[in-house]
């Protein structure tokens, strides 16, 4: 169980809950240790040779790393305007430690030591050279792609694994066999429209639409799918238009219309969705795919769902569930305030490797690719690639209907 000291600050009336002692270690409690008790010799001359026992697994350390920036607040003056600038952090944190806390209950004493990184590779320099990451099994973030970068060297040096909590950065940028790779990266989510595709669409009556203006950022989405597309065994009449307005006017009645916008610029999607839902009232059966970025970006969900929508997501929330309403009624008990999605995404890190370690020791990376999690905010369903690591490849497709957002597969 992890000791830890929470210290209320009032703010603009509200009761806002700032950990400040997040910057040093916080442990858990010491294992209780045994020693065998030396039997009595049997004999004259003979001493029984008393067996060794073997050793156990009775602790596991973790090393937390995450931006609270704490050199940057004033407690005693600290505006919550201020304080939110930390609120990534503090959720994210607030959630894994009740994700440890959960899976300590399954009988392993766990060492959690929280440093602050204050988003600064000098930083995490300090952490490595007074050797406080040295006999870590297992080092949480940090959660920005430079300071993942920062401390590969490390890691790869010291044979030290590293989870990537945050960041759906490709691990091909880090190339870190050790790197733990929890947010699904951008080729995952156009592998995961294309699959879909191919399974509920025919080929020979679908016309599938890359609306893509071809910017860098546009890119980034169309080019795995383009790739996707060419690799797959059924084979789909693929059209690329750099806006609808170049698609209407080569639109045929009659055929079935797959349209994926590459694009997450609102200035580009917002008169994208307007047009294309003109073109669906003219009698086109069309269906769109979104860009991952969409589902924060608040679009017209009359639109959305008129054009039957789908986004895929590496997070999404079911309110209704028994498990998450149980979490967020925790979470209030123990911190006064609302669970974020940083909150739900901590716990489930926390909770998943937690109980890896409980149930398998220091050998838990074995079990990653073995043991798939149903999570409050997402599944993981780890694959093991020797120069990358292990890659979350676990990923949801959502639809907007009757005014909601819902999992579809």
């Amino acid at each position: 169980m992890i000791s830890v000291q929470n210290h209320p600050l009032q703010l603009s009336g509200n009761k806002y809950w700032l950990i400040i002692c997040i910057a040093f270690l916080f442990s858990a409690c010491s294992p209780k240790i045994r020693k065998p008790a030396n039997k009595t010799p049997e004999g004259q001359g003979k001493v029984k040779e008393v067996e060794k026992p073997v050793e156990r697994f009775t602790q596991a350390n973790i090393s937390l790393l995450i931006p609270f920036r704490l050199n940057e607040i004033n407690l005693r003056t600290a505006t919550k305007a201020e304080v939110d600038k930390s609120a990534m952090a503090i959720d994210f944190y607030q959630g894994f430690k009740m994700g440890i806390d959960s899976a300590a209950s399954l009988g392993l004493n766990f060492k959690v030591n929280v440093f602050d990184t204050r988003d600064s590779n000098a930083q995490i320099d300090a952490l490595i050279n007074k050797g406080t990451l040295t006999y870590t099994n297992l080092v949480v973030g940090p959660v920005f792609p430079q300071g993942i970068k920062h401390l590969m060297p490390y890691s790869i040096a010291r044979n030290i694994p590293v989870i990537s909590p945050l960041a759906a950065t490709h691990p091909e940028e880090f190339n870190n066999p050790n790197l733990i790779s929890v947010v699904n990266n951008i080729d995952l989510h156009a592998a995961k429209i294309v699959n879909y595709v191919a399974k509920n669409y025919a080929p020979e009556n679908t016309i599938v639409v890359l609306i893509n203006p071809k910017t860098s950022s546009d890119e980034v989405l169309g080019g795995p799918l383009r790739e996707y597309f060419k690799a797959s065994k059924k084979v789909f009449l693929v059209q690329e238009y750099p806006s609808v307005f170049s698609m209407e006017t080569k639109m045929q009645k009659g055929k079935q219309y797959v349209v994926i916008v590459t694009s997450s610029d609102r200035k580009f999607v917002v008169p994208t969705l307007d047009r294309l839902v003109k073109i669906k009232n003219k009698g086109y059966d069309l269906n769109l795919f979104g860009h991952p970025d969409w589902i924060k970006q608040n679009y017209n969900v009359d639109k959305l769902q008129a054009l039957n929508t789908s986004i895929t997501a590496s997070y999404h929330v079911n309110y209704r569930s028994a498990a998450t309403v149980q979490f967020v009624k925790k979470y209030r008990e123990a911190f006064k305030f609302e669970p974020s999605e940083y909150s739900f995404k901590g716990f489930d890190i926390g909770f998943y490797f937690g109980k890896l370690f409980a149930e398998h020791g220091a050998n838990y990376l074995k079990y990653l690719t073995k043991e798939k999690y149903e999570g409050l905010h997402n599944s993981f369903d780890f694959r093991h690639d020797e120069k990358l690591g292990y890659i979350n490849t676990s990923l949801m497709l959502l639809r907007y209907k009757n005014f909601a957002i819902n999992v579809v597969e």
